[in-house]
């Protein structure tokens, strides 16, 4: 690695992505059903409904039907991304796992997981946890790993659990005295999903049919490490200043980026973490990406954490063809940004 003015530039020299899947939590939870949850708080403040749909694009979100749903979720996306890959699971000598959601402080989500998946005691396992980027992370440890030689064969995990969230928000803002820039504060929470992703790593030299990762830069900003704080109690953002200094983040390390070697300009697919409607129109618009090739899963799905962008990338791995070109744009609150490209 090496660091540029800004960016660190990571480049990856022997690693394919063989296999990317999503588990879809079961139950389905509606914008209009949260709504008619709000519906007294919404009249009291003197605020429309469908701002949901209006100001974020998200129609529907989804919820496990179970408290460990999120694990079992976590190990079943884990399950179809080794049987996509060909690979047996005592083959996998790492897993890590990237969500934000956790049962309690210890021990890691990732021993659950992998005493769920059966995994072999040699497999390496931990959490890391970097908000939004977790998962994206997870894969730029996992790949450093194999490059080194340590593992052949890795996965990465996130599931993210939302319900004890959203309920203790709409329990929250019928609080006596809410205002509605307290109600803003807390909206974007009201916006998140639940869902599961898991992708296996490995040789591409021994994968040929596997999709190369190539690399990408990182970029910190941490002095905005404020503008979105949350725990399962509650979650408060300052949607504008995320958006504006996050997409600012994002132009700064894509103009570096060009610095040293990388073009970006011509991808197959731009796959972005999924906030809302307006945080991706911002950023296309920034980058001046063609909005035909920028999938998104939010408006169903709403914001599934650090497993938004993997989920967006599993989907489109149906449509994508040997030789295309795939750059993952991902931000975590924080904040932190990376963009990392795949030759499919």
């Amino acid at each position: 690695m090496n660091q540029m003015n800004g960016n660190t530039t990571f480049r990856h020299q022997n690693v394919a992505l063989l296999g990317i899947a999503e588990v879809e939590a079961p139950v389905v939870v509606t914008s209009d059903e949260l709504d008619a949850e709000l519906g007294d708080v919404l009249t009291k403040l003197g605020l429309p409904t469908g701002l949901f749909q209006r100001v974020a694009g998200v129609e529907s979100r989804r919820q496990w039907d179970s408290p460990d749903g999120f694990i079992k979720g976590s190990a079943e996306a884990g399950r179809l991304a080794l049987e996509q890959a060909g690979i047996e699971r005592e083959q996998i000598g790492l897993m890590i796992n990237g969500s934000v959601s956790r049962a309690s402080m210890e021990p890691s989500v990732a021993v659950s997981v992998h005493n769920e998946l059966g995994l072999g005691t040699h497999a390496m396992n931990f959490d890391i946890t970097n908000a939004c980027l977790g998962f994206v992370n997870g894969m730029t440890m996992a790949a450093t790993l194999i490059d080194s030689g340590q593992t052949d064969y890795a996965m990465v995990v996130a599931a993210e659990e939302t319900s004890r969230l959203r309920e203790n928000t709409v329990r929250h803002l019928h609080r006596e005295g809410i205002t509605r820039a307290e109600y803003l504060e807390e909206f974007a929470s009201l916006t998140l999903g639940s869902g599961a992703v898991g992708a296996v790593l490995g040789r591409a030299d021994a994968h040929p049919e596997g999709h190369r990762i190539k690399g990408g830069v990182t970029r910190a900003a941490t002095w905005n490490h404020d503008l979105c704080v949350g725990g399962w109690d509650g979650m408060y953002t300052d949607s504008k200043a995320l958006m504006d200094n996050g997409v600012a983040l994002v132009m700064d390390a894509w103009t570096e980026a060009a610095q040293d070697g990388w073009n970006w300009d011509d991808m197959t697919s731009y796959v972005t973490h999924q906030v809302s409607s307006s945080h991706t129109s911002a950023l296309v618009k920034a980058l001046d990406l063609p909005m035909n090739r920028v999938p998104v899963s939010y408006p169903t799905l709403g914001n599934v954490g650090p497993a938004a962008l993997p989920i967006t990338l599993a989907r489109q791995a149906e449509t994508l063809q040997k030789g295309d070109s795939v750059l993952t744009i991902g931000v975590g609150s924080g904040l932190n940004a990376a963009l990392t490209e795949i030759e499919w």
